[in-house]
């Protein structure tokens, strides 16, 4: 797995949606130099690979965002730059200041139709509905070129994901993130309702791709050792280190200490964030509720077997598209 730096530029966020785990108040942000020492270390001392912009809703520093882009074209060794956003900050003269970042992944999280989308998420005071932002904005986002669309499929909506996929499509966008709730207890028939969505929109996704039209399934190209939480050089809001974002978690706050390795006046060294990121399933899996960890490794168990049998459809697809355009 490719390296990555996880910035971590602000835990606040203007909406409180139900399956998000994140602890967003009481926190401070990071500040441009921050950012700057960070993806220094990142760059210098790692090696470099992908950085990822992490909230809370990160958008809501634009600045840093706008910094942390800059850097990542100057250096050679930074691969890609992705950017998760709830879409809400995005105006249209945002959007299209981020079209020419040629290492901008910008990952916009969208869950399918209005009622569905609009069930999970709380907005605060004063905060439009996000749906219907996202609608409004639709146009320029189908111009940015690397624009992924992460759908989360919460227990109470498995019964819709495939209603959902296909609702995303025909608003016209073709690069998705499938993200199942994590770290929340599942029923059992709300998993099976899952697999079944796994299953028609795998069928879904094998047609269009035999009909030579374009999806791209950014699952496919993702390994990670720890389930949703990311490993790497992990930066939060405060200027800790750690070996693993799942501190971020209210529920797991308690664990950040276990995770910690220093801040950016005193960083870990690579092969100590290494080590201990190999500690973090047995952490979770001895920390967390035993229906919460259950649930966890069964809707990740069902993501993976949706990968792994998209995967060798993948592959024809692919070849067939190199065949006709050599």
């Amino acid at each position: 797995m490719r390296q990555q730096l996880i910035l971590t530029l602000t835990r606040a966020c203007n909406l409180r949606c139900s399956y998000c785990p994140t602890a967003k108040d009481g926190w401070p942000s990071l500040q441009t130099a921050d950012v700057r020492e960070a993806i220094r270390i990142f760059s210098d001392e790692w090696g470099g690979g992908s950085i990822k912009l992490f909230g809370g809703e990160p958008l809501l520093e634009p600045k840093l965002v706008e910094e942390a882009l800059k850097l990542a074209h100057e250096k050679q060794n930074i691969d890609w730059i992705y950017l998760s956003t709830n879409g809400l900050p995005l105006t249209k003269d945002r959007i299209r200041s981020l079209v020419p970042w040629k290492k901008l992944i910008l990952t916009l999280s969208v869950d399918g139709t209005e009622k569905d989308h609009q069930r999970m998420r709380r907005s605060l005071e004063g905060v439009p509905n996000s749906y219907r932002h996202i609608l409004s904005v639709k146009e320029e986002l189908l111009r940015v070129p690397r624009l992924v669309v992460t759908q989360t499929i919460a227990p109470a909506t498995a019964s819709h994901a495939y209603e959902n996929f296909r609702h995303l499509y025909s608003m016209g966008f073709r690069r998705f993130n499938f993200l199942p709730g994590y770290y929340i207890p599942w029923r059992e028939h709300q998993l099976r309702e899952l697999e079944i969505g796994f299953q028609s929109i795998e069928k879904e996704i094998r047609l269009l791709w035999k009909r030579g039209e374009y999806l791209y399934v950014r699952n496919l190209f993702v390994q990670a050792p720890t389930p949703f939480f990311n490993t790497g050089l992990i930066v939060d809001s405060d200027r800790s280190i750690h070996a693993s974002n799942l501190g971020l978690s209210s529920k797991l706050d308690s664990l950040r200490e276990q995770t910690k390795l220093g801040d950016l006046d005193n960083p870990p060294t690579k092969q100590a964030v290494i080590k201990k990121a190999e500690e973090i399933n047995s952490i979770l899996a001895s920390s967390l509720p035993p229906n919460v960890w259950s649930s966890t490794q069964k809707v990740d168990a069902g993501l993976t077997q949706f990968c792994t049998q998209l995967w060798p459809h993948f592959l024809r697809y692919r070849k067939k598209k190199k065949d006709r355009s050599a």
